[in-house]
């Protein structure tokens, strides 16, 4: 039990062994003025009527305040929620466009790495067979500087042979 409470039930089990020990008195018929008139009755069983109808009025005033509050804090809470379900689809809004972003950019990049590859792959085939032909070029040169070479040396031979033989 808290403090609070406690206290407070102390307090109304002190008024009621008062109000137990002094009954009659409290029963006890008086004069009491009202402003324009006069009235016989009690004052102590006035005084406790008032003081049970300011406990009765105070709870009720509690009771009030404890369901504005609950009132107030489930629509706080349902805003909240409201909020929370925006903010998860704007993510969530937010991850999809950022996927189909990287999903596009990757593909892209795919594609261009398809090209790039495909013009290199060209241009090694291009330098293939100009290398190709340039070294059948120079084979074809180096063989007929060879034969250019042989036939000058079987001329030279067959000279050198027609004048050992004269």
């Amino acid at each position: 039990m808290k403090t609070r409470t406690f206290f407070l039930v102390v307090i109304i089990a002190a008024v009621a062994v008062f109000v137990a020990l002094n009954w009659n008195s409290f029963l006890a018929p008086t004069t009491l003025s009202l402003g324009v008139t006069a009235v016989q009755a009690p004052l102590g069983l006035v005084m406790l009527g008032l003081l049970v109808f300011l406990a009765a009025l105070f709870l009720i005033f509690v009771v009030y305040l404890q369901t504005s509050f609950l009132i107030e804090a489930r629509r706080n809470a349902k805003e909240l929620q409201a909020k929370r379900e925006l903010a998860d689809n704007a993510e969530a809004s937010r991850l999809t466009e950022l996927r189909g972003y990287l999903e596009a950019e990757l593909k892209r990049q795919a594609d261009l790495d398809v090209e790039s590859r495909a013009a290199v792959l060209t241009r090694l085939d291009q330098l293939d067979r100009d290398l190709r032909s340039a070294l059948e070029q120079t084979g074809n040169g180096l063989s007929a500087y060879l034969d250019e070479l042989e036939d000058r040396l079987e001329r030279q031979g067959s000279a050198s042979r027609q004048d050992r033989s004269e």
